[in-house]
């Protein structure tokens, strides 16, 4: 009997079934050209999105899992599954588990969305995916931040938190390479598939990144450090005529606290290209010093500003590249209906990218959205030049439950 009732204790202390949490939505989502382009189709949504998630707490771990299941119409090879690029009909955002080993640390493991740093839709120190297709066509702000396969550490000591991220095999951004959106090649604007030549050995080809974080007297400040790669790929191979991701180390610090009623942020880094030290393989990107500060503030209630900027400069060649962005958001109808826009500016590269949304929620279930994805440049060369074909608008219907 004995031996019964301590079985019966121990599986009762592994089960899942006491605690689980598990929601879900689903989403139908469609986006069109505004204007024709000869090098990609005229949709760039046609979709339905099923995501379910679910969260298992016990004592000892948390066990999260977290998957969207798609129909699409406009992807290439939809029916073939591909976690990295998210390409086919499942998307697998979560998998992981969390435990805390020790007093003073947390320990994750698995597929999981990374982030930090304190820019609003600008990177500098957050090296961590992006998916730039999904966040140019119409989807959602969540789905620009991709998910990483990786082991991430949380430190606590007493002078500070420490965490830590290492990527066993090399994450790149799902990066514009023709589906669903053309791109300047060099030459000229095209939707051909990108070719490029990407890092995929395990344990050699991999990425870490680290963060060292403390508020002083209200402004938390950070310093990072990331040893990878280039997210996108920034460098050439003439010889097999593909892209590839050069070697790249990052060395970062920001600051993030109250001033004049509202937030201020700086953020900045040095991207040191380690395959090009010496700026002079042209094939090669060069080292850059990259700068950010932004400032948020609720100009009246229920309508929230703020603005950044953003440097680029490259010591080797001494160009700078600005940019300027500018966020507005307004609540109206109860909070109900939520009207906001994105807007970035380069005085520099003279182009820009305009990002308006409209979003009403019926219900706590029910959720309507409008957005816009609009592109200038006086250059199809320049990043959001290069873009102008690409100018979309979609609308999108949620159901979450």
């Amino acid at each position: 009997m004995k031996k019964l009732i301590l079985t019966a204790i121990l599986i009762s202390s592994f089960s899942f079934a006491a605690d689980i949490e598990t929601s879900g939505f689903v989403d139908a989502r469609y986006g069109i050209r505004t204007q024709s382009d000869p090098n990609s189709d005229q949709e760039t949504l046609n979709e339905v999105r099923l995501q379910l998630s679910s969260i298992w707490y016990h004592d000892l771990f948390t066990l999260t899992a977290r998957s969207d299941f798609l129909y699409d119409g406009v992807a290439n090879n939809h029916d073939r599954i591909d976690l990295e690029t998210g390409g086919g009909p499942v998307d697998l955002r979560e998998f992981n588990i969390l435990f805390t080993p020790v007093d003073w640390a947390d320990v994750k493991i698995g597929r999981q969305i990374l982030t930090w740093g304190t820019g609003d839709l600008l990177f500098i120190n957050d090296l961590f995916s992006k998916d730039w297709k999904s966040f140019f066509s119409g989807r959602d702000e969540e789905y620009l931040k991709a998910p990483s396969d990786a082991l991430f550490m949380s430190f606590f000591p007493s002078f500070a938190n420490i965490d830590v991220a290492y990527m066993p095999r090399f994450d790149a951004d799902r990066f514009i390479d023709g589906e669903r959106l053309s791109y300047w090649n060099g030459t000229g604007l095209t939707g051909a598939d990108l070719q490029t030549d990407k890092p995929d050995n395990g344990f050699s080809d991999d990425e870490i990144a680290a963060r060292v974080y403390r508020t002083f007297k209200g402004v938390e400040v950070a310093v990072y450090l990331y040893d990878g790669f280039w997210k996108t790929p920034q460098g050439f191979d003439p010889l097999s005529g593909k892209k590839t991701f050069p070697k790249l180390s990052v060395y970062g610090v920001s600051a993030r606290g109250a001033l004049a009623g509202g937030i201020a942020s700086f953020e900045t880094g040095y991207y040191a290209s380690r395959d090009d030290r010496d700026g002079t393989n042209p094939n090669i990107p060069d080292s850059q010093i990259r700068l950010l500060a932004g400032y948020e503030h609720e100009i009246v209630k229920n309508l929230t500003g703020s603005a950044q900027y953003y440097l680029e400069h490259t010591p080797d060649t001494d160009d700078n590249r600005h940019v300027l962005t500018f966020r507005l958001t307004q609540k109206l109808m109860n909070q109900n209906l939520t009207l906001g826009l994105f807007t970035y500016w380069s005085p520099s590269d003279q182009d820009g990218y305009l990002r308006p949304s409209a979003a009403y929620k019926l219900s706590d279930r029910w959720k309507l959205e409008a957005r816009g994805n609009f592109f200038f440049g006086q250059n199809n060369h320049t990043f959001f030049g290069q873009f102008a074909d690409n100018n979309n608008v979609s609308l999108a219907a949620r159901y979450s439950f």
